[in-house]
């Protein structure tokens, strides 16, 4: 909602408001869901696209953000989780 709060407000200005949601992204924080095979195997059946996602996946999204190329782009919320979301609202994710 703030996204969305937010691109109302300030789209008179022209400034587009927009907000990344990554889903389980292989991090240092996330190290215990990726490190050991057996955890990564059982996480990664939680995403339809079968991988865990990697920093440049949510990089890549900043940068369309940040580009022209989504000039027309605003108050929109984008997920970066494989489709994780999908799964996710039926069945949690196993946390170590």
């Amino acid at each position: 909602m703030l996204a969305q709060t937010l691109a109302k407000e300030w789209g008179q200005y022209n400034i587009r408001v927009n907000a990344i949601a990554p889903g389980l992204i292989k991090t240092q924080m996330t190290a215990p869901q990726w490190q050991e095979p057996a955890v990564e195997k059982e996480a990664t059946k939680y995403v339809p696209l079968g991988r865990l996602g990697e920093p440049e996946d949510v990089a890549q999204v900043a940068l369309f953000l940040a580009s022209d190329a989504s000039r027309h782009v605003s108050g929109d919320v984008i997920p970066v989780d494989g489709a994780q979301i999908l799964i996710a609202s039926s069945t949690p994710l196993p946390v170590r």
